[in-house]
């Protein structure tokens, strides 16, 4: 699995569906194993889970909360 790849693509699916982007804000370990179609561990979930974060909050400009989520 190409982590980067499927981190873009998450990141694009929270950009452009409403639905799944209030899904990433209410629940975003099972919004991104819905996309990614796997079980990962709980370590590598999370790391998935703050990458996407840190991408949407710094294409947004919010660098504070982006730097903040790399130390989450």
């Amino acid at each position: 699995m190409d982590i980067k790849k499927e981190v873009e693509k998450i990141i694009d699916k929270v950009k452009n569906d409403k639905d799944f982007s209030n899904k990433f804000k209410s629940n975003p370990v099972e919004a991104v194993e819905s996309v990614l179609g796997v079980d990962l561990p709980e370590d590598k979930i999370n790391d998935v889970v703050k990458m996407v974060s840190t991408k949407i909050n710094i294409d947004d400009g919010n660098i504070g909360a982006a730097i903040g989520n790399l130390f989450k």
